[in-house]
């Protein structure tokens, strides 16, 4: 463990000098770790073997364990793959990269931040009501984006208003036919006059004013709850793990409010 641990922690600290000589070291980190990881896929091969030679009843017993076994087997050679195509020969895009042995559903979602371009995770949709209580809560298992969302959101919601990546004007038509007459969903690229007109109405700039104590409930579910970090393991164990933070944040907030309501009657 410590072998392979040593590398890991020497990629992350050569990956700070920028240049010529901060590549250098990094290339030279990765082959270090490439080389520990070689023995190690070889005894996994070596190891299912045995295990094939076995008995049935034998077999059976570590059935399980041989089916963990290989399948992390499986996704550590195309880590190895994919090492090699993009550290040494600069190929980036690959078919079905793996970016977490164990959590095999992330994806990478770009931040658009100088200091974190990109991360990676899945995509959660969160719908706050009145009150600061989390009314309607969405897990993405492949991201969809953001301007195919809004007639979605707002079955769920039926009042809402939204940021400018939720711009579309088909998703605005639907929803109006839905029966919402005031949709407040910023077009930031429209040249259209009346359009410009519309979002400068008062009922549009409430609930652009409105929707803007969104960040600070999503900050709240990442700090205080942990939403910034899937401690579960598994597509299933990420969806109970939001599910948890948002009941945790909602009963914080139902809390305060009951008692807000017995200081004022008593």
């Amino acid at each position: 463990m410590r072998s392979v641990t040593k590398p890991g922690i020497a990629i992350a600290y050569a990956g700070r000098p920028k240049g010529e000589e901060g590549e250098k070291k990094r290339k030279q980190q990765y082959r270090e770790r490439l080389r520990l990881t070689r023995p190690i896929l070889h005894d996994t091969k070596r190891v299912l073997n045995e295990v094939e030679g076995m008995g049935r009843s034998r077999r059976a017993q570590v059935q399980d364990v041989q089916q963990q076994l290989q399948t992390m087997a499986e996704r550590l050679r195309k880590v190895v793959k994919q090492t090699k195509g993009r550290i040494f020969g600069g190929i980036t895009q690959l078919p079905d990269k793996v970016l977490s042995l164990f959590e095999w559903y992330s994806e990478i979602i770009g931040k658009g931040k100088a200091g974190k371009p990109n991360e990676c995770g899945k995509l959660v949709q969160i719908q706050e009501g009145e009150n600061q209580i989390v009314m309607h809560y969405d897990g993405f298992a492949e991201r969809p984006s953001d301007c195919h969302l809004l007639a979605g959101a707002v079955e769920a919601h039926p009042r809402a208003a939204a940021d400018p990546g939720y711009y579309s004007q088909e998703q605005e038509k639907a929803v109006h036919a839905m029966g919402v007459k005031q949709v407040s969903v910023p077009n930031r690229s429209t040249r259209s006059e009346p359009r410009r007109k519309l979002e400068k109405s008062r009922w549009f700039k409430n609930g652009q004013r409105w929707r803007t104590g969104w960040e600070g409930r999503i900050s709240t579910l990442k700090r205080r709850h942990g939403l910034n970090r899937c401690r579960y393991r598994g597509w299933e164990g990420f969806q109970r793990w939001v599910g948890l933070g948002v009941m945790a944040d909602n009963l914080v907030q139902i809390g305060r409010r009951l008692a807000e309501n017995y200081i004022g009657i008593n």
